[in-house]
């Protein structure tokens, strides 16, 4: 009998990488080590240790699983970023509003190279607004070249229904600058041009770095012999394979915080409940339903810019386990500031001179890390007033992710939920279960694979059946080509908005289908 294959789920945090060995449901192995800056290092340090601990080598490993925060901390901090040179296929409906016109100057300074509008853009059926000419992209082409720029966007108006003009695009700037790394934007946003030309040029800028760090990957698994399938984790909670998050790194946003979440649910049992995950800086508060991470119905800023591909449901606030904790008079505050990676060196019960969220709940009985004898000298009202502002600080955000008053299950995860108390305002239980603290890597451990459909449909012309059906098979489609077991592929999430301010009984469309990873059932 063939022995069962084990997978491997990495978290690469911005503080720690967390690794996890599963055999089916069960967690055979669990390990937390600094993340390093080459991220490699840190991957193999915790690979090494995890193997160790389930006793198991590189042959039996079916596959990997990694999620990381490099490309969203790189974005945020202007770090390591590209050149970007756009062409938008939109004149003459758009120049009022050009390319980077929403972006703070922090980041067009390191972002921004040559932007061009030019003639083209569909209406919301497909038809052509204007015929996109030749010699106009062709010469913008060339303007981006001479300025020494190699990473392009593309987009034009109502792309996500008609791609063909950007597709006409990429293959006259190809002709110009071969080497170039093109997004086009209707492969990643939604329809919305600003937002989505948004993401397409925050794509385009990570180009350089991702193929890099995506690299770095494979030859951490490589080095400790570990020859198997690798996937990247997206922010929907399902994989990718590393080619893909290699070509769109913006889709590996927040998918920290969405393993978290499904982590979470996995470790409770529960399909519905809300997850606070608790780091060491920050607290995300997500929300699972129906075993997914729920998405966010908005437009989502990223570092200061507005975008509308897909993105978690997530609240973040300044509470974690490093936050600083400041008492005056009459009041205490804790966060939003943190001393962060540096709490075994900064933190009280760990010798060092600052007081922080940690410090109060050794204090206050809930939580035994360090050396409790460096907090005895805490004024206990001062420990109390500060224990009772975590709780506040941590309700308000529940409060603000829940839908109606109704109480809900709350799953604390993190290394830092030992701050969380036991009871909560708008809570009908809640869990801290078994491996809390590595929730995010089994979260990427159990990722399964989908496949999604954005688009606008004619209902008169077609019939709503009809194309509901379409969108379901070529939603199907696409989590199958991305390493979907057929058989276990469902239809998870329909969505229908009517866009009444254009004819022909036009429809937005939105199905998601997810499957379990060929050969690796859950």
């Amino acid at each position: 009998m063939k022995t069962p294959l084990l997978r491997i789920g990495i978290d690469v945090g911005g503080t720690n990488t967390d690794a996890v060995v599963m055999l089916g449901r069960e967690v055979r192995a669990a390990f937390k080590s600094p993340t390093t800056a080459d991220v490699g290092t840190g991957i193999r340090t915790a690979l090494t240790e995890v193997l160790r601990q389930a006793e198991a080598k590189g042959a039996h490993i079916g596959a990997v699983m990694i999620g990381t925060t490099h490309f969203t901390n790189a974005f945020v901090q202007a770090r390591s970023l590209a050149k970007v040179g756009v062409i938008r296929l939109a004149a003459p409906a758009t120049t009022s509003l050009p390319p980077f016109a929403d972006w703070p100057d922090r980041l067009t300074e390191v972002v921004a190279g040559p932007a061009y509008v030019v003639r083209g853009g569909y209406n919301y059926d497909g038809s052509e607004i204007a015929v996109p000419q030749r010699d106009e992209i062709l010469a913008a082409a060339k303007a981006i070249r001479d300025a020494g720029v190699r990473a392009v966007a593309i987009s034009s108006v109502f792309a996500p229904v008609n791609e063909m003009q950007e597709v006409f695009a990429k293959n006259i700037v190809l002709e110009v600058i071969p080497d170039a790394a093109i997004t086009l934007s209707h492969e990643l946003g939604r329809i919305g041009l600003i937002e989505r030309e948004n993401a397409a040029i925050m794509n385009a800028s990570l180009s350089a770095m991702a193929g890099d760090v995506v690299r770095s990957f494979g030859e951490a698994l490589a080095a400790l012999d570990i020859h198997c399938p690798l996937y990247v984790s997206q922010n929907d909670g399902t994989l990718m394979p590393p080619q893909v998050a290699a070509s769109y790194p913006v889709l590996t946003f927040a998918s920290g915080p969405t393993n978290s979440i499904r982590g979470g649910g996995f470790l409770s049992g529960l399909s519905d409940c809300i997850v606070v995950d608790i780091g060491g800086t920050t607290t995300d508060v997500g929300v699972l339903a129906g075993g997914l991470p729920r998405e966010s119905s908005i437009a989502v800023d990223v570092g200061g810019v507005r975008t509308n591909f897909r993105m978690p449901d997530v609240l973040s606030i300044g509470l974690g386990g490093g936050s600083r904790v400041r008492h005056a008079d009459t009041s205490v505050t804790v966060g939003p500031d943190s001393v962060g990676f540096k709490l075994r060196s900064e933190g009280l019960v760990f010798g060092g001179s600052t007081l922080t969220a940690t410090d109060i709940a050794v204090a206050g009985g809930i939580a035994t890390v360090g050396n409790p004898a460096a907090v005895k000298h805490l004024d206990r009202e001062q420990v109390a007033g500060a224990l009772r502002k975590i709780g506040v600080m941590i309700e308000d955000a529940i409060d603000r992710m829940k839908t109606s008053s109704t109480a809900v299950p709350v799953v604390l995860v993190g290394g830092g939920s030992i701050l969380a108390p036991t009871t909560l305002r708008g809570a009908a239980q809640v869990i801290i279960p078994n491996q809390a603290g590595v929730a995010n890597a089994i979260g990427a451990a159990i990722a399964q694979v989908s496949g999604e459909v954005d688009q606008v449909y004619s209902y008169e012309q077609l019939g709503r059946e009809v194309a509901l059906e379409r969108a379901r098979t070529d939603a199907t489609n696409k989590a199958v080509a991305a390493g979907a077991d057929s058989a276990t592929v469902q239809i998870a999430d329909v969505e229908e908005l009517p866009l009444q301010y254009l004819p022909g009984g036009a429809v937005r469309v939105r199905v998601k289908a997810i499957g379990e990873l060929a050969g690796l059932g859950v």
